[in-house]
């Protein structure tokens, strides 16, 4: 079957009432011949929430951050947090969209000076111990890997490479859609109830 893909802004992420606006706009663009609508979003700010498609299934990952999309499977990402909660991770996608607390810097050190930016950033990440550089295999990581590196040591922070996975991914584009998934019948809207189903041990 063929498959068409459509991209929206990273920055919507800290906008969860225009990311859910986004989201249905390109759900109701979606040409009556579409069987299913994959959202490749989780639970995150409850932004899916509510989301409905008149003619075709929608199908989410039953994640609460997207976080455990890279590392593979939700029981994967609670692994990590079992290991260092306090924990801010990048990819690449991240470092390239300059969207995170590390690139605020660069504004609030034009505004205040060097000394109050790091202040400020410091009071952001009082509660991480660790920068964690998610390498998922599908892109070239030298050059991610020295700025994560470079980030951690400019604010205290533990650096850490984890290796990634794209076996989550892979099944929500080609199936099959498990216990993984929240799928939605056509003209049902997306709950957050969905989420919090019991998950498998395996996941």
């Amino acid at each position: 079957p063929s498959m068409q893909y459509d991209t929206l802004d990273f920055g919507l992420h800290i906008d969860p009432k225009s990311l859910k606006q986004s989201l249905q706009e390109a759900i109701d663009k979606a040409d009556d011949s579409v069987k299913a609508i994959i959202l490749g979003y989780g639970l995150c700010s409850q932004a899916v929430v509510g989301l409905k498609a008149k003619n075709c299934h929608l199908v989410v990952p039953r994640v609460d951050d997207c976080i455990a999309l890279f590392l593979g499977s939700v029981s994967a990402y609670q692994h990590q947090i079992k290991k260092a909660p306090g924990t801010y991770y990048l990819t690449k996608g991240w470092i390239k969209a300059g969207d995170t607390p590390f690139d605020e810097y660069a504004r609030l050190e034009k505004l205040y000076g060097a000394v109050r930016a790091q202040a400020i950033l410091n009071q952001i990440l009082k509660n991480y111990t660790r920068l964690a550089l998610i390498n998922t295999g599908q892109y070239r990581i030298d050059d991610y890997r020295e700025h994560t590196r470079r980030l951690a040591e400019k604010f205290n922070l533990h650096y850490e490479e984890i290796p990634g996975s794209d076996s989550f991914i892979r099944a929500m584009l080609f199936g099959p859609w498990d216990d993984r998934f929240v799928v939605v019948p056509p003209n049902k809207s997306v709950s957050f109830f969905d989420f919090k189903k019991d998950r498998p041990e395996g996941d």
